[in-house]
């Protein structure tokens, strides 16, 4: 009976340094996921960080591993909540704001983030998620409050993002929790009353009009100035074609005065009487002249046979 109960003492002795050495062998290695990085402590204070796959470390209580979702995204919401039936409802106390011009606008924002440092993540920061939820409030009101409801509501939302997302990244760098900010949006913006909602839809109303009517006029300008340039140049090319009509004109009539005078000049008495029979050609049309060989006489005779003949030196002088 003393045997039977040794043995069975051994053997329950055997079981617990089994099970032992089991608990001991799993808690000595432990498994990281791509998206994660793994973080050992030895007696609660911080050892190391390892990357994804299989890892070996001393067994529990010695050292202890903590899996951290660093390739994750991970989202705030501000201004608003989202149940788990995708129905989402207002928190005003984070959504209400003043803008720069002392106007009231509810304004929801929308978050990315993700772990950037596991250790000051886990050890240096206390509820980082808390924190950083703090410091995206107080970089969108210290952005809002310096933008007019206008741009709040309207044009500026792109702006307002691209500002909340540099602010805050340089207060992260300033107090580094261990996060990182990958994107920041404008989810909503609103006038707190439907007074003032519907003014502001009056007012981008009549900003899409007056759009539309600018492009109609563009388009219209546009169908015009084709044709007005092809008239302006017809009539330019007109010009210059009556301006050079017109010197060339000037330029026959100074050649052909030059060459009269060149004429004149080598042979007066015959240029003068040349001119002088031509220009009774052109005021007595139809007249017959004959010039007498004897005295230097020309004898002018008239239409009709019957008048009386003029006689007139041959000078052109009475």
């Amino acid at each position: 009976m003393k045997a039977e109960t040794i043995r069975i003492i051994r053997l329950a002795g055997l079981i617990v340094i089994v099970i032992l050495l089991i608990a001991i062998g799993r808690s000595s290695f432990f498994t990281v996921a791509e998206s994660e990085q793994g973080v050992i402590t030895t007696f609660g204070k911080y050892t190391k960080t390892v990357d994804a796959g299989l890892h070996g470390k001393l067994p529990w209580p010695i050292q202890s591993a903590q899996n951290v979702p660093v390739n994750i995204t991970q989202k705030i919401e501000l201004g608003y909540g989202s149940t788990g039936t995708g129905d989402y409802y207002s928190i005003p106390e984070e959504s209400t704001m003043i803008t720069g011009d002392l106007n009231i606008v509810n304004i929801d924002f929308f978050v990315e983030w993700k772990i950037s440092d596991p250790y000051r993540y886990l050890f240096e920061t206390n509820n980082p998620d808390v924190i950083l939820k703090n410091m995206l409030q107080s970089a969108v009101r210290a952005v809002v409050g310096t933008k007019n409801i206008n741009d709040v509501l309207t044009t500026g939302k792109i702006q307002i993002q691209a500002d909340v997302k540099e602010t805050l990244h340089q207060r992260l760098l300033e107090q580094d929790i261990g996060v990182m900010v990958l994107d920041v949006k404008v989810n909503d913006s609103e006038p707190p009353t439907e007074e003032v909602s519907k003014a502001f839809r009056d007012v981008e109303t009549a900003k899409q009009e007056k759009e539309t009517a600018l492009n109609e006029a563009i388009a219209y300008r546009n169908s015009k100035l084709p044709s007005a340039r092809a008239e302006a140049d017809k009539i330019v090319r007109a010009a210059e074609g009556a301006k050079q009509s017109k010197i060339n004109e000037a330029m026959g009539e100074r050649d052909r005065f030059l060459s009269m005078y060149q004429e004149y000049a080598n042979f007066p008495e015959i240029t003068r009487t040349r001119m002088y029979l031509e220009a009774m050609e052109e005021i007595l049309p139809g007249i017959r002249v004959i010039i007498s060989d004897d005295s230097d006489i020309l004898k002018l005779l008239p239409l009709n046979e019957s008048d009386e003949i003029q006689t007139v030196p041959a000078d052109g002088n009475q």
